[in-house]
């Protein structure tokens, strides 16, 4: 109920507190809505990596009010593209026609712009070390959705699942779902610091292996490298030596990277994807992000459409008379854009990851030949979102 209104609120609980989640839970603020955010970290924070943000990002960002301090903390990406391991460029992307047709692309460490949204939630909203046990779906007698977790029960109006590609709340009400599927590659990501700033970031492919390098606002440097294994392949405490191994005789300046770099900075994850859901919404509930969509990394759209699926979600809210019909709305709108961008992301990474040296040829004699306008043209239908038409914010 607000104070001294007499009118009650609506009510929601997101489940994750990651950028998925954190902005689901400002643009449902900004419409009126009062939510709880569930997190069952022991803090609401991002592990140490960059995250690439193009236009459609940026839109999203804008319009839940926060894009302007997002742009305060990134750096806008000069030059990048593609080039093979010996230094020479497959294929260039031109920045400034990107940034002319659709915006610019810019880079920022993900722990800063999680804090930038979780800045705009109120701390009263926020409950780390609360991990969801069960839920229970809106029945007879009551239009709420009932969240079991280890400090109680939460109910709701809606409840938004947010809580990445292992969600607790898939799990509980798609349980005919199919599990996240290994893609075939592992990848480490890390951040180094340089004495000299960098001048050009971008991709470097090479046969079953790649490496991506991206300037930080910081003056540090965003690295990752992908190799084709086994899943579960690990060496705690040898990791940078593995990616010195595979990448130290790749061109410059990679080998100065991984030799500035320090073990404790190396995060590893195999890549998993998420099946095609047949419905993202079920009764009250919405899955948004990972939960819904988990794709690999190659288009680097992940984050991106969890803050799309946010924007979108809130405004539909706030424009159609019952929760259920903007569900209905947001699946609808959602599922088909997410799911091709998914389709896509796979594609390029299998080409990315082609390991034998007939294919691999091939495929780098195709990008050089390939204009840098085609490689534009094909990133429009991703690139043109735009945020729903916004609605009456909260006073």
């Amino acid at each position: 109920m607000e104070r001294g209104t007499g009118v009650s609120r609506r009510t929601a609980i997101v489940v994750g507190g990651g950028i998925g989640g954190m902005a689901a839970a400002v643009a449902l603020i900004r419409i009126g809505w009062q939510v709880e955010v569930l997190e069952r970290a022991t803090a609401f924070g991002e592990v140490g990596a960059g995250l690439s943000l193009w236009p459609n990002g940026l839109r999203a960002l804008d319009a839940l009010g926060v894009g302007e301090q997002v742009r305060a903390h990134a750096l806008v990406e000069t030059k990048t593209g593609i080039r093979d391991v010996s230094g020479r460029w497959l294929s260039q992307t031109d920045t400034h026609e990107l940034g002319r047709r659709y915006g610019p692309l810019v880079m920022i460490h993900r722990a800063h712009l999680l804090d930038i949204l979780r800045e705009a939630v109120p701390a009263a909203s926020l409950r780390k070390e609360t991990e969801v046990t069960q839920v229970v779906q809106a029945g007879s007698g009551t239009s709420q959705v009932e969240v079991e977790h280890t400090h109680g029960v939460s109910r709701a109006d809606l409840l938004v699942g947010a809580d990445g590609i292992h969600s607790t709340v898939r799990r509980s009400l798609w349980p005919q779902a199919a599990e996240p599927r290994y893609a075939g590659y592992t990848a480490w990501r890390l951040i180094a610091d340089t004495d000299r700033p960098l001048s050009a970031g971008g991709e470097t492919w090479g046969r079953g292996e790649r490496v991506g390098i991206a300037p930080l606002p910081d003056g540090r440097v965003y690295f990752f490298g992908v190799a084709n294994t086994l899943p579960g392949q690990r060496s705690p405490g040898r990791e940078l030596d593995e990616m010195r191994r595979r990448f130290s005789s790749w061109h410059a300046p990679i080998p100065d990277l991984l030799a500035a770099a320090s073990e404790d900075t190396v995060m590893r994850h195999d890549i998993y994807a998420l099946p095609p859901l047949s419905t993202y919404v079920a009764g009250r509930t919405a899955l948004l992000g990972d939960a819904a969509h988990a794709m690999t990394p190659n288009m680097g759209q992940g984050a991106i459409q969890a803050l799309e699926d946010a924007v979108t979600l809130a405004a539909l809210l706030a424009s159609q008379p019952r929760v259920e019909s903007a569900l209905a709305a947001y699946d609808q709108q959602r599922r088909p854009r997410t799911q091709l961008i998914a389709g896509r992301s796979h594609r390029i990474g299998s080409v990315a990851q082609w390991s034998s040296a007939p294919a691999s040829t091939l495929r780098n004699w195709l990008l050089r030949l390939t204009p840098s306008s085609s490689m534009l043209n094909a990133l429009g239908p991703v690139l043109t979102w735009q945020p729903p038409a916004p609605a009456h914010e909260a006073s």
